[in-house]
């Protein structure tokens, strides 16, 4: 008997230790084979007799769970629960963290009760996971609470990562200066905050515009003593460029090798794609060059930054010789590199070549996104080719793409300029999405060309329905109606909608004033005109080149001591000078 006893125990130590190894070597597979595999040791172990323990059910699950295959997980959990397997703590945690990344927050709080029922003490990571879950959720404000809770009753003290995941929440909702108040809270306290919870908030700062106070607390954090690393200057440097402010993100590299960090293609890229977008490609270039020098290899993303800054230079052959030089070093092209080429190519007025590579993305398998199409769309109507650009949509249509706001306005705007005003109208009409059919600008495009095409009784229509609708009327909008009023003759709701532009939160601008003018000029109603001029000069704006011309031919035929002939001399004299 005691033989039989240590047989079975010395099998059972070898059959652990062949699981374990099996476990350990899913760690080196990944994707659908790591899942096959699992899933294979998986109903190995359930046939064992006895079956292992918790725990090593706890190891194959987790290695499943890092490859985000979470409903799966769930799965085995509800088969092991079947087979009477008893659970723990960690494997009601591994539960609660799938449930909250697979939205499913409520069912991670209904563990939590069965962690109570069962015995259980709930401990930090469990707290964590729902709560990170919340924020995941978008329940920012609930976590907020949940956080409060722990802390006040003593439930759980926070610890580094559920600040900063509170931090992060505040942040994702726009509430940066209260993840600031928690952030001063930590430093005052034992759980001192770390760099990443100074990163989070500086990036914050960056989107509300605030890059000023981020590289304050940036010196802050600094003279506290804590390193920066890679990642809060990438985001600095990033801030930095999109405010046009590349001299200070350059020196901000140099204090970053200065500190011992050594910057990765990442941060080089955020400075190559800035100065590809000033138009400074020379500076793009060198600093190509000065990444090169350090030993870092220029990828795909480095490329596409520097195509697409010669194309919007309109250095379209540049741009194929930086194409030339991505496929001498095996640097696949993709669908962003294509895109920059045929916008430069459609940019140039060189639609053939523009279509040509279309067709070769086609027949290179790639996925042609939104963006392709919109941007051969474009071309294609520019270039006066309405016919082909139809064609083009109805292809996208019948391949599965679907179109997006931008689509529609290229296609409104591109087929009333082709006088298809009746045809625009009705692909507007058609429009499924509720959000689309709210779309101020569709409405503007749709107004503006019915004006042109002699339909302006349906311009004050679609104008009118505009407003019934409630939408929010911008200065664009506004600037086209007071024509199509202005020119129909009707003043007093001209003048009207001039003077509520304010309620609608647009003021007017300078093309506000040029259009008024130009109309009535243009219907000899130079007294009006003259009244317009004046509040035009007053509130700051002067007469376009348009305008000017109008104003000109007029001279001759004013009187010498009239208020336009004034007008004219004085705006004569001051476009003189300038």
């Amino acid at each position: 008997m005691n033989c039989t006893r240590l047989i079975l125990r010395c099998y059972s130590t070898e059959s652990t230790h062949h699981v374990n190894q099996r476990i350990r070597s899913l760690k080196h597979t990944s994707g659908v084979t790591r899942v096959e595999e699992a899933l294979q040791l998986f109903d190995e172990m359930l046939q064992r007799q006895p079956p292992p323990s918790i725990i090593q059910f706890n190891q194959l699950i987790t290695s499943i769970v890092k490859i985000n295959q979470y409903s799966t997980a769930l799965s085995l959990y509800k088969r092991i629960k079947l087979m009477g397997v008893p659970s723990d703590l960690y494997a009601m945690n591994v539960s609660i963290n799938c449930h909250c990344r697979l939205n499913q927050v409520t069912y991670g709080f209904a563990l939590l009760a069965t962690i109570f029922k069962q015995g259980h003490t709930p401990d930090s990571t469990t707290y964590n996971t729902l709560v990170n879950g919340l924020v995941l959720a978008d329940q920012v404000f609930e976590a907020v609470e949940l956080f409060k809770k722990l802390r006040g009753e003593k439930l759980c003290e926070p610890d580094q990562f559920m600040y900063g995941t509170i931090i992060n929440g505040l942040c994702k909702v726009g509430h940066t200066s209260k993840a600031l108040e928690l952030l001063r809270f930590m430093e005052a306290g034992l759980c001192r905050p770390r760099v990443q919870h100074y990163t989070i908030i500086m990036d914050s700062l960056c989107k509300d515009k605030m890059v000023d106070d981020a590289l304050l607390l940036f010196a802050e954090m600094t003279e506290k003593g804590v390193l920066a690393n890679v990642i809060t200057y990438n985001s600095l440097i990033h801030s930095l460029c999109n405010f046009g402010r590349e001299t200070e993100a350059a020196k901000m590299l140099g204090h970053m090798e200065a500190e011992g960090l050594s910057p990765g293609v990442d941060t080089f890229n955020i400075l190559i794609n800035s100065f590809c977008k000033q138009g400074s490609v020379k500076d793009a270039e060198l600093c190509v060059e000065a990444m090169v020098r350090r030993g870092l290899h220029p990828d795909v993303i480095t490329y596409n930054a520097l195509i697409d800054g010669y194309c919007l230079r309109g250095e379209i052959d540049e741009a194929e010789q930086v194409l030339d030089g991505m496929v001498e070093r095996d640097i696949v092209p993709d669908i962003i590199t294509y895109n920059s080429l045929i916008n430069g190519y459609c940019k140039k007025k060189r639609i053939d070549e523009a279509r040509h590579l279309f067709q070769e993305i086609q027949d290179k398998g790639l996925f042609i996104d939104v963006i392709t199409y919109n941007t051969m769309l474009q071309g294609l109507f520019q270039s006066g080719n309405p016919s082909v650009a139809r064609e083009l949509f109805s292809k996208m249509q019948a391949k599965g793409q679907s179109p997006d706001i931008c689509t529609y306005r290229i296609m409104l705007h591109g087929m009333c300029k082709n006088f298809q005003c009746s045809e625009a109208l009705a692909i507007f009409r058609s429009l499924g999405s509720k959000e689309m059919m709210k779309d101020v600008e569709l409405y503007t495009i749709l107004i503006d060309g019915c004006s042109k095409c002699g339909m302006p009784k349906l311009a004050v229509e679609l104008f009118d329905e505009l407003l019934l609708k409630g939408l929010k009327l911008n200065v664009r909008t506004c600037n086209v109606m007071i024509r199509v009023y202005w020119q129909e003759g009707l003043l007093v709701k001209g003048e009207k909608l001039l003077r509520k532009m304010g309620d609608y939160g647009c003021l007017p601008n300078s093309v506000t004033y040029n259009v008024i003018v130009q109309v009535l000029l243009k219907k000899n109603e130079c007294q009006e005109a003259a009244i317009f001029l004046e509040e035009m000069i007053n509130q700051g704006f002067f007469p376009d080149s348009s305008t000017f011309k109008i104003l000109l031919s007029l001279i001759p035929n004013v009187g010498q001591d009239s208020h336009m002939r004034t007008i004219i001399q004085k705006l004569t004299s001051v476009e003189g000078k300038i």
